[in-house]
């Protein structure tokens, strides 16, 4: 429950933003470099280890990439909170080991906050602010799986308790 800067933007953040496909073919430490460079040039450059990456309504929809939600993570961005996700991107995102939570009041956080969020209990406490905000808990199989490392770490331990 580290505490991270928050980086906030809007509604409808579509893959193509965090990952542009003009670069898709390069290589993953290039495609990093554009990420959110459509909107915010400053954000690959800026954002760092433990970073929290805000939105409002419709966060990932577009494109099915994985590189969207990769390239937060290879950023340093250690939570993703957003009113609404697109399907696909806050499956890829939980799959890749990144906390993914749905916050109804993502309005009432601004870039630059302090932000300490508890994905067991749901609870997103502004540290700039002093005001507690509620998301969606992640439930424990999703926690396990992402404290594994993501969904192929975790298949990968399973199998190993499992004896297969």
């Amino acid at each position: 429950m580290a505490d991270g800067r928050a980086w906030v933007y809007g509604d409808d953040i579509d893959t193509d933003l965090m990952a542009p496909s003009a670069y898709l073919m390069k290589p993953a430490d290039e495609v990093v470099q554009h990420c959110m460079e459509a909107l915010d040039p400053t954000f690959a450059k800026s954002a760092g280890p433990g970073d929290v990456f805000v939105a409002g309504d419709n966060l990932g929809v577009g494109s099915s990439r994985e590189q969207a939600p990769q390239n937060l993570q290879v950023l340093g961005i250690r939570y993703v909170l957003a009113k609404s996700f697109g399907r696909i991107f806050y499956r890829n995102a939980l799959n890749l080991g990144l906390p993914a939570l749905v916050c109804k009041d993502t309005d009432r956080i601004s870039t630059g906050d302090r932000l300490k969020i508890d994905p067991v209990s749901g609870r997103v406490d502004n540290l700039t602010t002093g005001e507690s905000l509620e998301c969606e808990p992640l439930p424990p199989h999703l926690l396990e799986m992402i404290r594994e490392g993501g969904l192929i770490p975790h298949l990968k331990k399973k199998l190993a308790r499992e004896g297969a």
